[in-house]
């Protein structure tokens, strides 16, 4: 059922259970906000999205705010803009960014807020790092809590996202930082290392370790996952022709932010010099000369795929016709689609004759 409502003297029209931060996101009005994601529960944390609202008092969280009929909302009047300054520089002060990322050309969401707020710190204060930097031994996980701003993204990323419950909130006051399980390391907690809570965090508190110090992208290329065949896709952040790190796409039909660890982490093959780049065949395959299972003739020599497929075509129809289709059997892959899988099946069962097919996942 429809919802009428006036943000910023703009009427619009919104659907009954969205919250004023819903509503005004689909119509193209910006609401600053920290804590707020789309994909996660709101929790109303940060107070950056605050509004105005006639006829209520005081200044409300517009991601905690459900529409109403008639509704009168005010985004960013000169007490808001104040309110939000003065939230911004609270959090400067237990805020240090020892600049490993300052080079990388990427602007976190708090910064841009700082920036657009123009927050700043007292004059005369100079906060002090009070984590080390890197401090979880995980291979992929960059964590420096010095970033952090209690926004609590990642607990829930790792809840809602991933399902693996590792991040919490430990201590109290001041005192109060994000832990890993009962405060031990992020793998000992459980962590898949998927890296869903450094991709939802605004601040760069987590960040993606392998990626650090890379620089800035020149590109960015989307693509599909090659691990598996769900069909994830994601970003590449080619620079030099080489990637140097893989980032979430939130507009991925499949997956949207949700990685697993080897799509998220496992690109180091691309550039791996043993890696194959073309078709290989036995050298006495080329030569149509006897099998040898040594000397030169058995080394491997790459050559065109038109060649590859016609040997490989060629052998498998002089074996079927030679032992009969049960002499031949047809590993499968996960790494293809469904659709792929099918197909082999077709071309072990119609074309070669044979019922001896399996596949890597069939569990």
């Amino acid at each position: 059922m429809p919802v009428h409502l006036t943000i910023n003297d703009k009427p619009v029209q919104a659907h009954e259970g969205q919250t004023v931060l819903e509503a005004a996101c689909a119509h193209g009005i910006v609401i600053p906000t920290l804590c707020y994601h789309k994909d996660l529960s709101p929790v109303g944390s940060c107070r950056l999205c605050i509004v105005e609202v006639d006829k209520l008092r005081g200044q409300v969280a517009a991601c905690n705010l459900p529409v109403a009929e008639g509704l009168v909302v005010h985004t960013e009047t000169p007490a808001l803009v104040q309110s939000r300054r003065t939230v911004l520089s609270l959090l400067l002060q237990n805020y240090t960014d020892a600049g490993y990322t300052s080079h990388d050309g990427h602007t976190t969401e708090f910064e841009h807020w700082v920036r657009y707020y123009e927050a700043r710190l007292p004059d005369g204060t100079s906060p002090a790092p009070r984590y080390p930097l890197d401090g979880d031994p995980n291979p992929f996980i960059w964590v420096d809590l010095n970033k952090c701003i209690l926004c609590t993204r990642c607990v829930r990323a790792c809840e809602e996202v991933q399902g693996r419950f590792v991040w919490g909130v430990g201590e109290r006051g001041s005192y109060t930082r994000i832990i890993a399980g009962a405060d031990t390391a992020m793998l000992e907690a459980r962590c898949e290392s998927c890296g869903a809570c450094a991709a939802y965090c605004p601040t760069g508190a987590l960040d993606h370790k392998l990626s650090i110090r890379q620089g800035e992208a020149d590109r960015k290329v989307t693509t599909t996952c090659t691990y598996c065949g769900v069909g994830c896709q994601f970003d590449l952040n080619v620079k030099n022709g080489k990637v140097i790190r893989v980032t979430s796409n939130p507009n991925a039909p499949v997956n949207g932010m949700h990685l697993c660890v080897k799509g998220r982490y496992g690109y180091d093959f691309i550039h791996h010099p043993d890696r194959l780049t073309g078709p290989r065949v036995r050298r006495y395959l080329l030569e149509e000369g006897e099998k040898v299972l040594h000397g030169p003739a058995w080394d491997w020599v790459e050559t065109d795929w038109n060649t590859a497929l016609d040997i490989t075509a060629r052998k498998l129809a002089a074996t079927r016709d030679h032992y009969g289709g049960s002499s031949i059997g047809v590993l499968t892959s996960a790494k293809c689609l469904n659709e792929e899988n099918y197909l082999m099946n077709k071309l072990a069962r119609q074309v070669l004759g044979t019922h001896n097919i399996d596949h890597c996942a069939r569990l």
